[in-house]
């Protein structure tokens, strides 16, 4: 049986104290690059062995969950996959990245108006955020040090991570065998450059931090250019729309179902 290697990355507020416990099995460990860390976490699964071929997903919080603390931000991302049934029917490593408090997943410019509505300005060039360097840096050292089965790399995000989710599928749109993407955005020049991607994208119609109009954006974009995305918008969920994602019972097999071959 292939086993699975999973990243993941999340944006809310939530206490940990009813989920402690559930996180235990997940080892601390951390990147360092020119004086910069990336925390991040890793679950293997039950009888892993170092020469198997194992999927790999990376999934990125949101911007809540910066900081130091690489536990609170294991919450929306972690339970979906530390069940005992979802672990036997998809055995993964799952490897949960930390954005450090200063940096952002991707490189945007968040404006705020008088009446409290938000736009996000998304660049297309440039030097990637020292939190997409770190991580990008983070895909390449676990794809060299751990049995990855290279056809079935998969990325998601929350949020801030669905932003880097687009920005490291513009950067290394070669890695990734599928993706998702949770109440997020992108500038829809840099749709191109990953189209080829099985890609799902989630949104709440109610959403008041990351407008859903740029979910709806990729995916006319992504039609205009002949490529049918598979996406849902929630027609009364805000930005918590991620419950409604991870409740969607053909996520996982639709994501893990694709390779690159």
């Amino acid at each position: 049986m292939k086993r699975v290697l999973l990243l993941i990355t999340g944006c809310v507020f939530v206490s940990m104290t009813a989920y402690a416990q559930d996180f235990s099995a997940f080892q601390a460990n951390q990147l360092i690059h020119r004086g910069d860390t990336l925390p991040y976490r890793i679950l293997y699964p039950e009888g892993y062995d170092p020469n198997g071929s194992y999927p790999v997903l990376f999934f990125l919080h949101g911007a809540g969950e910066r900081g130091n603390d690489n536990e609170k931000q294991l919450v929306h991302g972690a339970k979906l996959f530390i069940s005992d049934s979802v672990r036997q029917a998809f055995p993964a490593i799952v490897v949960f990245p930390q954005c450090p408090a200063t940096s952002f997943w991707s490189n945007v410019n968040i404006q705020s108006s008088a009446d409290g509505n938000r736009e996000f300005y998304f660049r297309t060039g440039g030097k990637p955020s020292t939190g997409m360097a770190l991580f990008l840096r983070l895909v390449k050292q676990v794809l060299k040090q751990e049995a990855i089965d290279k056809e079935r790399v998969y990325i998601g995000g929350l949020s801030m991570g669905a932003m880097g989710t687009y920005e490291a599928l513009r950067r290394k749109p070669k890695v990734f065998a599928a993706a998702f993407a949770i109440c997020g955005g992108d500038h829809t020049s840099n749709v191109r450059k990953y189209a080829h991607v099985p890609l799902w994208i989630f949104h709440g119609e109610q959403d008041n931090v990351v407008p859903p109009t740029h979910s709806h954006a990729i995916v006319a974009e992504l039609k205009r250019i002949g490529v049918q995305p598979k996406y849902t918008f929630y027609p009364t969920a805000n930005h918590n729309s991620w419950d409604a994602a991870f409740a969607e019972p053909d996520l996982l097999p639709w994501l893990f179902g694709h390779t690159k071959k």
